[in-house]
């Protein structure tokens, strides 16, 4: 479904060159769950920065659905954007004059859906996620969980390959965070949703099927969930503490 080959990002200060992300591979199935995370400075925004090619990168490919997206303009990227990638992002980026219901319905209003079909199927993803009490109130009227699922809602609109999250738990308090996670699960389960969410947010990444950790730019492992959802949490945390990671990482 997603696949990043040989990835390498530098960028350039002066007579400066830093290196941000050096030769990472790693693949993404159809229906998974898969976070990255690792220490401040390790690449993990560039690196889903470079996924959705909001930024260059200088070697490697970006494949989704088996098409390499690196090459295409930027009416090409547009449409990739738009319809086969949902975006949810730490900040929500909801539109503070539309309602919720409205900016749930914004990704196929751009794609110039039909009307009755897309209003039916934004009712029904409100439902999925028990937002629809709260179709008609505006993005100042709501929780933070509330914002986060309404962007989880939206992110689906089009039926994405995948779905990219910029730590989508970062500002939000522990039970607002399980409403997101649950948003998350429930795409995955009942739509057959695809997420790759960057997090520094190790109960956040404890609910995922895997998680891929980067260091200096670098895949250095990668955790698959066994056992209890606990005990893979606790396997996170040593770890990241072994990179020398802290539980504030706002890269």
């Amino acid at each position: 479904m997603l696949q990043v080959k040989h990835l390498s990002k530098s960028y350039t200060s002066g007579n400066q060159i830093y290196p941000v992300l050096n030769d990472v591979s790693l693949k993404v199935e159809k229906g998974e769950f898969v976070a990255v995370m690792g220490p401040s400075g390790s690449g993990k925004t560039t690196l889903l920065n470079c996924i959705s090619c909001f930024i260059p990168h200088e070697q490697g490919e970006v494949r989704l659905a088996d098409q390499d997206i690196s090459n295409l303009d930027e009416k090409e990227l547009a449409r990739v954007r738009n319809r086969q990638m949902g975006f949810v992002f730490q900040d929500f980026m909801l539109l503070d004059g539309l309602s919720v219901f409205e900016n749930i319905c914004l990704p196929q209003i751009i794609a110039h859906g039909p009307v009755v079909q897309m209003e039916e199927k934004a009712k029904n993803i409100c439902r999925l996620f028990g937002i629809e009490k709260i179709m008609e109130k505006y993005p100042a009227e709501i929780s933070g969980g509330e914002k986060q699922r309404t962007a989880v809602a939206r992110a689906l609109m089009n039926q994405p390959y995948v779905i990219l999250a910029d730590e989508p738990t970062g500002n939000l308090d522990s039970k607002s965070c399980k409403a997101v996670i649950d948003a998350f699960l429930q795409a995955k389960r009942e739509m057959g949703a695809t997420i790759f969410m960057v997090t520094h947010d190790s109960f956040a990444a404890s609910f995922c099927d895997r998680v891929i950790v980067l260091k200096d730019g670098q895949v250095y492992g990668e955790l698959k969930r066994k056992g209890t959802r606990r005990e893979f949490m606790d396997g996170l945390l040593d770890t990241i503490r072994t990179l020398g990671g802290d539980g504030d990482d706002n890269e």
